[in-house]
């Protein structure tokens, strides 16, 4: 939580933090502004001390809105700054930090960087800028960084948000549900009221729609796939694939908060009409999995220990996992779940790239989503849901919703 920073940065000798970019769909820095109409700006937190937002005049109003003690960029006249290095943009942002640091009194130590920009644009300014500060050490940091280890729990503000994103997300999972059970069905084919058949670019159109009107996007996209492509995980599904009575669809949807908020992570698979046998006794196996493995979760184990464990159940049942072949792609051939936050996939891991920090906390929200996944038959199942480790250590999902495989179609 942003109440650990300070002791984290202790732990890992950091002496402050430099978070660069613009404010929205940029989770570092949403971290600490709550987000807003900053477009670019520099924000800075000292180890012990509140954080301070440089930002432009045209933005101060936005910039007083999130509480933070800010600071104008434009009084160090990057106008003049530039015409004192001849138009060389690199060295006229590098006086700049310079100025900023040394206000801040922040003239030599360690300094971890965060944020969103451009690659090129910022190697050459924090290079010169190392150049320039010799007795400060910028550090970039990856899966281990120190605010991600921040962001692996959540205080309460940050789970409601998520919470309301998941009652915005299974709404419009609701939404998709009638509507493609609503539809003709011409021999196994759906059919618009237009005469067209129904195809999943259709039905995704649909699903950006229904959540723009409710203060929400997709900027990572959604899983609608059938049919083989249900069988690869990851594969989004094609636009133009019709959509088809009794094939398996998985459907993975996480959406935002609008402006690169709080996600939300949840998966069903469906069966329209009908469901043959061989895609039923599919998921009765991830069903029994994931009840299973929901039973077992409590606080204090490292979620390493849960990926094992789904091997293990899935093995039993007869199924190849990445335990015993981590080159297959077939089975089960992914890590049980994540945690989700600004980042879709954040802290805690469970798969491989799990360490033994990586604890299922009081405060953690994870997402667990055990799937089968067989292409060459066609078929793909995943159940996904996002749960909260309640600060007694209770187990919460934020956002119920049914486990049903086949939808009637409505027309009978």
């Amino acid at each position: 939580m942003k109440n650990d920073i300070d002791a984290l940065m202790q732990s890992q000798n950091i002496d402050a933090l430099l978070v660069i970019g613009p404010a929205k769909h940029n989770p570092f820095m949403m971290y600490f502004t709550g987000g807003g109409h900053i477009s670019q700006a520099d924000l800075v937190k000292k180890r012990g001390e509140t954080p301070v937002l440089f930002h432009t005049s045209m933005e101060r109003d936005e910039a007083a809105k999130t509480g933070l003690p800010t600071r104008n960029l434009d009084d160090y006249r990057l106008h003049e700054l530039l015409k004192e290095t001849n138009g060389d943009i690199v060295k006229a942002l590098v006086l700049r930090y310079q100025k900023i640091f040394t206000e801040l009194g922040l003239t030599r130590g360690r300094v971890a960087l965060y944020g969103q920009a451009d690659a090129g644009k910022t190697y050459a300014v924090f290079t010169a800028l190392q150049q320039a500060l010799p007795e400060i050490t910028f550090l970039g940091q990856a899966d281990d960084a120190l605010l991600l280890e921040a962001m692996a729990t959540k205080d309460s503000a940050e789970v409601e948000r998520i919470r309301r994103m998941g009652q915005v997300t299974v709404e419009v999972v609701g939404l998709v549900a009638d509507y493609l059970t609503s539809q003709r069905v011409q021999g196994d084919i759906l059919i618009q009221a237009n005469g067209q058949p129904l195809t999943i670019g259709e039905v995704k159109r649909r699903i950006n729609l229904w959540l723009a009107e409710r203060e929400a996007e997709n900027p990572e996209g959604t899983i609608f796939a059938i049919g083989h492509d249900a069988g690869v995980p990851h594969s989004a599904g094609q636009a133009e694939d019709l959509l088809r009575l009794g094939q398996t669809i998985v459907f993975d949807i996480f959406p935002c908060e609008e402006g690169g908020g709080y996600f939300y992570d949840f998966t069903r698979t469906w069966c329209l009409g009908y469901a043959t046998d061989e895609a039923l006794a599919l998921y009765e196996d991830v069903l029994a999995v994931y009840r299973q493995v929901m039973s077992e979760l409590k606080p204090g184990v490292q979620c390493s220990e849960y990926q094992r464990r789904t091997c293990e159940l899935f093995e039993e049942r007869g199924h190849p996992t990445i335990q015993s072949d981590p080159q297959t792609q077939v089975g089960y051939v992914h890590g049980l779940g994540h945690g989700v936050g600004l980042h879709i996939h954040e802290r805690p891991w469970f798969g491989r790239q799990a360490t033994p920090r990586d604890i299922l906390a009081p405060g953690s929200v994870v997402t667990i989503e055990p799937g089968l996944y067989y292409p060459q038959r066609g078929l793909g199942v995943r159940l996904e849901d996002t749960v909260w480790v309640r600060p007694d250590g209770s187990i919460e999902i934020l956002a119920p919703y049914p486990y049903d495989l086949v939808l009637p179609m409505k027309s009978g």
